[in-house]
């Protein structure tokens, strides 16, 4: 399952919902994150998540940015016309459609493709 940035963000900032989702998540649902998430964790980081985001991200998979998941993020970008979707959720999204796996994210008007599997956690 790759991670959406808002739900690693909650958890990171202490949101006890965040915590028990990804406590919560069966040991082979694998939890996993795109490099784009982890560019956009450090680019928001507070000094004092400093040490808490590092061990985060340590504990999981970072998937990389592949030709594969580039081509069809752009794809993606280009024939999504009508949504005012970012090159980074694009991105994020065609990480979990190439892994063929869900995505899990609090955002789903962020990734309204067809192909994108969303599992949407439901705490506040």
């Amino acid at each position: 399952m790759v991670i959406d940035t808002d739900i690693l963000i909650d958890f990171l900032r202490g949101n006890a919902g965040a915590r028990d989702f990804l406590l919560s998540l069966p040991d082979d649902a694998m939890p996993s994150c795109s490099a784009i998430t982890v560019a956009e964790i450090y680019a928001g980081m507070r000094d004092s998540e400093r040490k808490k985001t590092r061990e985060l991200l340590e504990s999981m998979t970072v998937l990389p940015v592949t030709a594969e998941v580039a081509e069809l993020a752009g794809t993606l970008k280009r024939d999504m016309t009508g949504f005012d979707l970012s090159l980074d959720d694009c991105l994020i999204a065609a990480t979990a459609v190439t892994e063929a796996v869900h995505l899990a994210t609090r955002n789903s008007k962020h990734y309204p493709m067809e192909q994108v599997k969303l599992r949407v956690p439901e705490y506040i």
